[in-house]
């Protein structure tokens, strides 16, 4: 620590929301998975719905296996959602294995099939409400009537089997029935991505305090399709059993998930074996407040062994301040659980309103980092002074949309608005920016959506652009989106939204580009 840094207060006016203890987490290929057992993951539910009903809040949990991490891999947003989850279980067993070759052993498997009849049991002796969304058309129905039957005190709140539809396509009707509904816990049954898009999408908005992807649960309970034998479920050979029922559907899916899951894994594997050498176990320092800013030092390794005091010294930090900088200036090596606890961190920091940065991170770390995908979810700066003055630019702007003076430039007589997007143009920002859009609307129709700072962009974000483009051209305007990264743009392709929006390189091309490309949608 440099002497003369100054060691402040922490800040009066902060107040934490109601808060759980932190997740143990681990990362397995690109993707945080909770380490916890059935027992501890229908407590922690509990918490939820506890804070859900006195605060509003919405959690997202996702139930993730082999096909999720791999899909992860080339899909930006759900990546994106599933680090942004509020609970992560291990339904799959190479997940297990996969943190056993890891050296960071998990309590066991929490899938979806096995979680859903537990909840009905809690919920019936709880008095929680469930909603049932999903599944072919009276599947959803009939696994309702099957958990009530077995439970007479389970309230069921509503069921709905959708049309299908592109997530973004979503009747509003529906959305209102579950509001109206006020249930306690959404199971939503679209199977993954769609899901865990569907309540990335729609979470807050509809305000349920628990919502969980459950792929294909329902279909088990209603007796829709068959379970593996305990014994096949156990020794991880379930999906021998699901593919022997269904090998046109899924010979596909399975070679894909064997072949990319298994050479990324070999890859984080090596990664991890290599960086794990012997070395003293120096202590992390204590956390000091500077600036309104807790900073963080972490010394040595970080692993499975003193993970521990790392998330109790982050615990008491988020106490006092979200912003929190982790100076990794004099790291050497950081396991799978390591990397999902910082994690974690940026989770909660980001729920408060706060930000985490990581500063200094040894090329070693950096490595590990861009591999399994974190370095596009952490910020990461130079160094401490960088990260606090990040930290004084946010207390100036105080705004999701940044535009110090508008820039403008006169393309054939017409003048162009730049609006900055945020770092994140998901369920959270999307409600500001697009009152901020659509009062710049009134006074000026041919805008630049400036991306160079967009780093997570979600269907929220999508339907967001798609919204300001209708109204843009009703106003016989133009909307040209620019400075979009690598990741922006795989999310908006994925979605064929490239076809829709006028795409450019940076704002400078967009302002210099004739506007009829712009009219004939021409990149």
């Amino acid at each position: 620590m440099q002497d003369t840094w100054k060691t402040y207060p922490a800040p009066g006016n902060f107040a934490a929301s109601p808060q759980i203890n932190m997740r143990k987490l681990l990362i397995i290929l690109n993707i945080p998975v909770d380490d916890l057992n059935m027992d501890e993951a229908l407590k922690r539910i509990e918490e939820f719905i506890a804070i859900g009903r006195k605060t509003g809040k919405v959690h997202q949990i996702a139930t993730v296996n082999a096909d999720f991490a791999v899909k992860a891999l080339n899909d930006p947003e759900l990546r994106y959602l599933l680090h942004e989850a509020d609970m992560s279980t291990a339904d799959g067993m190479p997940l297990v294995w996969g943190a056993r070759l890891l050296g960071v052993p998990m309590e066991g498997r929490v899938t979806g099939s096995d979680m859903v009849p537990a909840l009905a049991e809690l919920a019936a002796r709880k008095g929680y409400s469930i909603y049932f969304y999903g599944a072919a058309e009276g599947v959803a129905q009939k696994t309702a009537d099957i958990l009530k039957e077995r439970h007479p005190d389970l309230i069921v709140a509503g069921v709905c089997s959708p049309p299908f539809k592109p997530v973004i396509e979503t009747d509003e009707s529906l959305l209102d029935d579950i509001r109206a509904a006020k249930p306690d816990v959404l199971l939503v049954a679209l199977g993954n991505p769609k899901q865990e898009k569907w309540i990335g999408m729609f979470g807050k908005r509809i305000g349920v305090p628990v919502m969980i992807g459950i792929g294909a649960s329902l279909d088990f309970i209603a007796g829709e399709s068959q379970r593996a034998p305990v014994w096949m479920q156990k020794a991880g050979l379930e999906w021998i059993h699901r593919f022997a029922q269904e090998p046109s559907r899924l010979w596909k899916r399975y070679v894909v998930d064997l072949f990319a899951f298994g050479t990324f894994f070999v890859r984080q594997w090596w990664l991890m074996r290599r960086g794990n050498v012997s070395s003293p176990l120096l202590p992390t320092d204590d956390s000091v407040i500077v600036e309104e800013t807790a900073v963080l030092n972490i010394k040595g390794r970080l692993t499975i062994q003193n993970r521990t005091s790392f998330v109790e010294k982050a615990e008491e930090a988020l106490a006092e301040t979200p912003f929190v900088i982790i100076n990794m200036s004099e790291a050497t090596f950081l396991d799978s659980t390591a990397l999902g606890a910082l994690v974690g961190l940026a989770k909660q920091a980001h729920d408060l309103d706060g930000k985490l940065w990581l500063t200094a991170v040894p090329k070693a770390v950096y490595q590990s980092l861009t591999l399994m995908r974190l370095d596009r979810f952490f910020e990461v700066v130079d160094n401490v002074e960088a990260a606090l003055a990040m930290r004084h630019e946010r207390e100036q702007k105080m705004t999701i949309i940044s535009v110090p003076k508008p820039k403008e430039a006169e393309v054939e007589g017409l003048q162009w608005q730049v609006m900055k997007m945020p770092r994140r143009l998901d369920a959270s920002t999307v409600p500001e920016i697009t009152e901020s859009c659509m009062k710049q609307l009134e006074s000026d129709s041919y805008l630049i959506a400036d991306c160079s700072e967009l780093v997570f962009l979600t269907s929220a974000g999508l339907a967001m652009l798609a919204q300001l483009d209708r109204k843009v051209k009703e106003q016989d305007g133009v909307l040209r989106v620019a400075g979009c990264a690598r990741d922006t743009l795989r999310v908006i392709e994925m979605t064929r939204f490239d076809r829709v929006l006028s795409l450019f390189d940076s704002v400078a091309e967009a302002q210099d580009a004739e506007l009829s490309a712009a009219t004939q949608g021409k990149v």
